[in-house]
């Protein structure tokens, strides 16, 4: 098969207004360009963000307005499985090479050229990166994701797995595993560093298994004790209920850094949070709520000079240093694997919040 007439297959939406009515649909990918891998999915992971593109979040830009050009938008950027296709130029690159076993994350191509991506931060490309799903290439195709058979990336986008990490277990480590590793190790986690984790979901899961394999001390910050022994199960040292003030207040001025995985903020104690950390401490954010987070007052953090960033998934350096780590520490995500041809009540219910903790679609389509 030639790469112009290339057909790929996967689970698409039309309408947002029916955000779970998947069907199957045939993709043309983008024009093959020799920078580019092809790559046969074996498992997806389901992911957040996901959610709320389909369902139009505010947090997100969708092209739903396309749909006099694509037929359906093919979700899910936690991809793993194998390469069928090898660009000459991507191999002389990456020595990848068909057959070896890859990830794919939430982006899948950037320019290349800018500060941030000539400096290990492609990830905050300038000039607009592709999103590995809804996004759009230079030749105006919209990218899709792996809901599918088959996804065409650029090679800067495509991590080799190590032997010791299955597929399953690897593919929701190329987003929502990248999303905590790169937060922790670009703040200075590692032994003897406090870091504390609010919000046990699947960010939350992968915040305590990336920072107890970096060898911190874990603090797990929840609104209520319901998951308190999955989180010490997981490895973490202390959990924290936010509603217990006196537990809060004794933390004050100790945690060398937080980061933050929820999406409500109506209710987020944003400066008591602040309080907790040292001097120099930092608290990053890494959830996408759709309304603003809360005010802060200048005494809220000038007192400690303490900081509040964001961070947005993470380079490729830094995803084959994450996959290293977990080969090595043997970190072992809690997941649920269903075939994908369960798209549906999938998606449902970790809209629901079902989710204990990430979601792995075996791809099943024939």
């Amino acid at each position: 098969m030639t790469s112009s007439n290339t057909i790929f297959k996967g689970y698409g939406i039309a309408d947002p207004s029916k955000w779970s009515d998947f069907k199957l649909v045939d993709i043309k990918p983008k024009t093959w360009e020799e920078e580019d891998i092809d790559v046969a999915v074996s498992y997806c992971g389901v992911c957040g963000s996901d959610i709320h593109t389909v369902t139009v979040s505010t947090s997100y830009v969708v092209h739903f307005t396309l749909l006099t050009e694509t037929l359906s938008i093919i979700h899910r950027h936690e991809i793993a499985g194998t390469v069928v296709r090898v660009g000459s130029v991507a191999a002389q690159n990456t020595g990848i090479k068909v057959g070896d076993r890859v990830g794919i994350g939430a982006r899948c191509n950037a320019c290349g050229v800018c500060g941030p991506c000539t400096s290990h931060n492609e990830n905050y490309c300038m000039n607009g990166p592709v999103d590995t799903y809804n996004g759009r290439h230079a030749d105006g195709t919209l990218s899709q994701g792996g809901y599918s058979t088959a996804v065409r990336a650029n090679h800067q986008h495509v991590f080799p797995i190590p032997d010791k990490i299955t597929l399953e277990d690897a593919a929701s480590m190329m987003c929502g595993g990248l999303t905590m590793y790169s937060p922790l190790i670009r703040n200075g986690a590692g032994p003897g560093k406090k870091v504390g984790i609010i919000g046990l979901g699947g960010l939350g899961h992968y915040g305590v298994l990336f920072a107890k394999a970096l060898g911190c001390k874990v603090y797990v910050f929840s609104h209520s004790s319901r998951k308190q022994q999955d989180a010490l199960k997981m490895g973490a040292d202390h959990f924290v209920v936010s509603e217990d003030k006196e537990s809060m207040a004794r933390l004050r001025g100790t945690i060398d850094l937080i980061i933050s995985t929820v999406d409500v903020v109506d209710t987020f104690p944003l400066a008591e949070y602040m309080s907790l950390l040292v001097v120099r401490g930092t608290l990053i954010n890494v959830g996408a709520p759709d309304t603003k987070l809360p005010q802060l007052a200048a005494f809220d953090f000038v007192p400690n000079g303490c900081r509040l960033g964001g961070s947005c998934v993470g380079s490729k350096q830094e995803a084959t240093e994450m996959l290293k780590l977990a080969a090595e520490a043997n970190v072992k995500p809690w997941i649920n694997v269903l075939p994908m041809s369960k798209v549906k009540e999938v998606a449902e219910s970790m809209k629901a919040g079902n989710a204990r903790y990430r979601f792995v679609l075996q791809q099943d389509i024939l």
